[in-house]
């Protein structure tokens, strides 16, 4: 009886970190789309490595769940705490009040005639406008980057003046918002799709790679494959 209240206690635990994470995650994109998204957007994206900060979280929700069941554990930690206090408590809530601004931050804004890229460092945002981009390089990885996307993800990195590169294929955790007018293609991919036939018409050098266009097929549905596929080929 002992252990299956245990059991029952840890699969409880689990899934309220779950959904506490969730909800975590919701209210970034919250904030986010407040601060740094005009209503004029037509997508926006959570950067890379910020987007994979958000996991600490995560980790502090487990670590408490863990200490909530295992008494030893607890135990010590709490000794930890009141002994280390003075210097613990203060390095903590300095280095995620640091944390959560530079997650918060972490976000590029694509409109109908600028991009806005957002950043620790410039939170206000830099806006460069379509002919300020230099490059485009866009394919599939082939394999699983360390801290970074996996096997068959898309990517679609656009380079600008002063070598600041944005990838527009990599959404984190957050989900991509988009405000556009036919509701019908509401998935950053076809968005991406009309705005890469437009940089493209207008002469961007873009560097494109079909060799592990086939890992796209193992995650995602015929119609969004087939889409990366078309941004893929056109090229002048």
């Amino acid at each position: 009886m002992k252990a299956l209240k245990s059991i029952l206690l840890g699969l409880f635990g689990i899934i309220a970190v779950l959904i506490l994470f969730l909800a975590i995650v919701t209210f970034i994109s919250f904030i986010q789309e407040k601060l740094f998204v005009p209503d004029n957007s037509l997508l926006w994206i959570f950067k890379s490595p910020a987007s994979k900060f958000i996991f600490i979280y995560e980790f502090y929700l487990m670590f408490s769940l863990i200490l909530l069941l295992n008494k030893d554990l607890r135990k010590w930690f709490s000794g930890f705490f009141k002994k280390h206090r003075r210097t613990v408590f203060p390095i903590f809530c300095i280095v995620n009040i640091i944390l959560f601004y530079a997650i918060v931050t972490d976000v590029a804004v694509v409109t109908k005639n600028k991009i806005i890229n957002h950043s620790f460092l410039v939170p206000q945002g830099k806006q460069y406008s379509f002919n300020n981009i230099t490059n485009i390089t866009t394919g599939i990885y082939g394999k699983k980057q360390f801290f970074g996307p996996t096997k068959g993800d898309f990517y679609y990195i656009i380079e600008l003046k002063g070598n600041t590169k944005i990838d527009l294929g990599d959404n984190g955790v957050s989900p991509i918002i988009i405000n556009e007018d036919d509701n019908d293609e509401a998935d950053f991919r076809f968005i991406l799709a009309k705005l890469d036939r437009q940089w493209v018409d207008m002469g961007v050098p873009k560097k494109s790679s079909m060799s592990n266009f086939k890992y796209t097929f193992a995650s995602l549905d015929r119609t969004y494959s087939d889409k990366i596929r078309s941004i893929l080929e056109n090229n002048k």
